[in-house]
């Protein structure tokens, strides 16, 4: 635009002077056309020097009043940032505006909305993005040090924690609820099992405690074969008889210890010591590293994996909220109203600091960075008012031309 408007120019120059001879001398039309081009010429010189002037010197000479942007871009700053602050960033202002708008119902819209026949989908790009985001964040942060420190939040979270009365209610419920029936079953079959594979450690025992005459007869193998038969016989009774009286006395046991895990200091300072010997144990730290460790690499694959659980469980997950924010309007009310008072909250706080940011990143710009951005902003409208003012001086240069010559 700019060789545009100056080609014009350049034009008008050389029909003026080209048809200066022919209009002293010649048809009378061709006094309009060098009335034409006289005026075009001075319009557009005249233009060219106006637009010229905003942003620097014409022809390089330091004429008064020009360069206006360059000589006065602190002031331009300071002049923006208190226009975007008094109009923009009042909260008067921002909580008129937000009034009006829906946030909620526009953001559930946009999470339902279906692809266009043939477009992307965009759920499809925010949940691989959001995924691939995770897993460069996963990747970035040194895995020992977030372990430890995720461990560390835990353990602080447990030191907090009373274990022994949430314990004593929860057995305290099962029982209630008769579901610690398969607990007790479990230890009784756990109890068979353990004492099939220590056969011969309590042969052993009671070959030991047995007297010489016992061993010499041989009867201390009878009397153990006899005790293992006994007990093997008397855990199939519980485990089979639900009114078995061993199972009364498991149940009591139970009972007690749920009262004491909730009322007895003793029972309750146990558990807490076992608690912190548990949590200092080194061997639980080296753990919990190799669990996170394997929870981290997994987390990063399935983000990495287009097809994976993850992406599909994001994506549900949008459209789930989607369909909840675009019909649920008790849940829109308090969403906007949540909006509304952080867009107000931000702009009372930080309004002064925002324009202030605006105002100091003008100041730093260059006399050059500021002219450029903003000639290349508004160029080619400060480029028609030169085409402009060279086609309306050369209209006015032909009527002025028109009135003399009849006067």
């Amino acid at each position: 635009m700019r060789w545009t408007a100056t080609g014009m120019l350049v034009a008008m120059a050389v029909l003026f002077f080209s048809t200066h001879a022919l209009a002293e001398g010649g048809h009378p039309a061709w006094g309009y056309v060098n009335a034409f081009a006289e005026a075009a010429m001075v319009g557009g010189l005249a233009d060219w020097f106006a637009v010229t002037a905003l942003f620097r010197h014409p022809l390089g000479l330091p004429i008064p009043h020009t360069a206006i942007i360059p000589e006065n871009k602190d002031r331009i700053a300071d002049t923006m940032a208190q226009f975007l602050r008094e109009n923009f960033l009042t909260p008067a202002v921002v909580a008129r505006r937000m009034s009006g708008m829906n946030v909620a119902r526009a953001v559930g819209d946009f999470l339902i909305a279906s692809p266009k026949e043939g477009g992307d989908d965009t759920r499809s790009r925010i949940t691989g993005g959001a995924a691939e985001m995770l897993a460069e964040v996963l990747e970035s942060l040194d895995p020992d040090r977030l372990g430890n420190q995720m461990r560390a939040g835990l353990a602080g979270q447990l030191q907090k924690l009373d274990v022994s009365p949430l314990a004593g209610r929860m057995l305290e419920s099962a029982m209630a609820d008769r579901q610690h029936r398969p607990l007790i079953d479990g230890i009784v079959r756990w109890t068979g099992l353990t004492l099939e594979d220590n056969e011969e450690m309590v042969k052993d025992i009671i070959h030991k405690r047995a007297n010489s005459v016992l061993r010499w007869t041989g009867l201390d193998e009878r009397i153990s074969a006899s005790v293992l038969d006994g007990l093997y016989k008397l855990l199939a009774e519980v485990l089979v008889d639900p009114d078995h009286p061993l199972r009364f006395k498991i149940e009591e046991g139970l009972e007690k210890l749920a009262q004491d895990l909730q009322h007895d200091p003793e029972t309750r300072e146990r558990v807490e010591e076992m608690k912190r010997d548990l949590i200092e144990n080194p061997a639980v730290a080296e753990w919990w590293m190799g669990v996170w460790e394997r929870i981290r690499q997994s987390l990063i694959r399935r983000a990495r994996e287009a097809d994976s659980g993850l992406g599909i469980e994001m994506r549900n997950g949008l459209a789930d909220l989607g369909k909840a924010l675009a019909s649920d309007e008790r849940l829109q009310l308090q969403i906007n109203r949540f909006a509304r008072r952080t867009a107000v909250g931000v702009a009372t706080r930080y309004g002064s600091e925002i324009v202030t940011l605006v105002s100091e990143t003008v100041k730093r710009w260059d006399a050059t960075t500021i002219t450029g951005r903003i000639e290349n902003a508004v160029g080619r409208d400060l480029q028609f008012i030169r085409i402009n003012g060279t086609l309306v001086g050369g209209l006015v240069g032909m009527t002025l031309h028109f009135i003399v010559s009849f006067v």
